[in-house]
């Protein structure tokens, strides 16, 4: 039996537009121009100097003889550089390879060699690291360096660079770059037309997969922007510019990619971005900047219930709290939701369930109703089935197997390894293809 999503004033079909991610930015942006589309410490970028930074990217990768279909490594926490270096990326037609930056030496030159990516781009903290690892790989790979503090406001630059930022100051070395110096220089090198194409892979992305084994995942424009617009649809409190979305989440995962970053990007929502999670720092953020979406994975939510910052803190602000990547306990759930009812907010926290072989969620639970054990219902065009496990056989109603889907945002496959793609995308007797999850329901 398959399940889709037929809650009254939910549309259960969307018309995705034949545009790629870039193109969906540059929309909002001519729209709304001088809203802002990131705030990093106060620094804020408006999307109408986002594009332009995306464009003066995009002109800086072509002088590198880098074009449609080139893999262009990005090795960056959430700042705003690498949301303009991804954005560049797909501007020319490119393939942006997310990894880790927090990943061992040998783990960055398998990434590297996977891909065959011949562009590493990072920051200056983990530069040493990415040259020896980059040092080590099958082909040649030149390195971008960007420095958070070129992002800061003027009077956080300083105090940066003396504690944090001097002795980086002599990177990159050799023939590497600095992102700050090729941007004040990018060429003339005119701006390919845009291409869109559903079945052309803009992003791969890094996952133990269905089988446990990391493997590159293909995803497409198509899959970002129909989770984009499946999202929208399914949270009833409309994105929108002038709401912002505290993003915490690393770029290199399809929840703070897919979600945090391009779903919320393509209608005009601020992102506050934050390069990685600290208690502390992130409890100021929510006093301080007051955003009106916050999604995270469970230990996140956790360890705000023991903040001390926030134990009279008014969260009245907050229009949504997502939870993904990993299961949310039942008594997790009834705590944080006690939590914010102490604290004002009219809110509570929603699961959504999927995997980056569907870039990221698939389904939430609604707005207003919790039942015990259930990931929610499925987004528009996405439809789950319960398969008796190692079978296409489809389980009755209450019966234990394995959960099986498929939709706008499932995958192309793994990156060259078409074996692993045929065990989890199957063609079923239906004539659909149904991404195999591996995971019981």
């Amino acid at each position: 039996m398959h399940t889709e999503n037929k809650t009254p004033g939910i549309r259960r079909h969307l018309d995705y537009p034949e545009k790629t991610m870039f193109q969906m930015i540059e929309d909002i942006a001519s729209r709304y121009p001088d809203a802002p589309a990131c705030d990093f410490y106060n620094c804020k970028t408006s999307y109408r100097k986002f594009i332009s930074n995306i464009e003066t990217s995009a002109r800086v990768l072509l002088s590198l003889g880098l074009g449609p279909g080139d893999r262009v490594t990005l090795c960056l926490p959430n700042i705003p550089q690498a949301l303009t270096a991804f954005y560049a990326v797909n501007r020319i037609g490119a393939v942006a390879n997310m990894i880790h930056p927090l990943s061992a030496e040998e783990e960055i030159t398998g990434y590297l060699n996977y891909a065959g990516s011949p562009l590493l781009i990072t920051v200056d903290m983990f530069y040493e690291k990415a040259r020896a690892a980059a040092s080590r790989a099958d082909h040649e790979v030149r390195i971008i360096v960007v420095r958070i503090q070129d992002e800061l406001p003027m009077h956080l630059r300083g105090l940066y660079t003396l504690k944090s930022g001097l002795s980086l100051l002599k990177f990159p070395q050799g023939n590497d770059l600095l992102w700050s110096r090729i941007m004040k220089n990018p060429g003339n090198a005119p701006l390919p037309g845009i291409t869109f194409d559903a079945a052309r892979t803009s992003v791969i992305l890094y996952s133990g997969g269905t089988t446990g084994h990391p493997k590159g995942i293909c995803l497409t424009d198509l899959n970002f922007n129909a989770l984009a617009m499946q999202c929208r649809e399914f949270i009833e409190t409309q994105f929108r510019p002038g709401l912002t979305m505290l993003s915490c989440m690393p770029l290199f995962h399809g929840f703070g990619l897919g979600i945090n970053i391009h779903t919320v990007l393509v209608y005009g929502v601020c992102c506050i971005l934050m390069p990685s999670f600290n208690l502390k720092t992130y409890s100021q953020m929510l006093i301080k900047k007051r955003p009106n979406f916050i999604a995270g994975v469970p230990t996140i939510f956790d360890a705000l219930l023991n903040s001390d910052s926030l134990k009279d803190a008014d969260l009245s602000f907050l229009l949504g709290m997502f939870c993904g990547g990993d299961t949310l306990p039942v008594e997790l759930k009834h705590r944080v939701d006690a939590f914010l009812r102490g604290h004002h907010a009219s809110i509570q926290i929603r699961e959504g369930y999927g995997l980056t072989e569907c870039v990221t969620a698939s389904c939430l639970t609604p707005k207003d109703e919790y039942r015990e054990k259930s990931i929610g219902l499925p987004f528009p065009d996405t439809y789950y089935d319960i398969v008796k496990p190692g079978t296409d056989i489809s389980c009755p109603c209450g019966t234990e197997g394995e959960i099986v889907l498929r939709g706008p945002s499932v995958m192309l496959g793994y990156l060259d390894n078409p074996e692993e793609t045929a065990k989890v995308l199957r063609k079923r007797s239906d004539g659909h293809t149904w991404l195999y999850t591996g995971d019981l329901g």
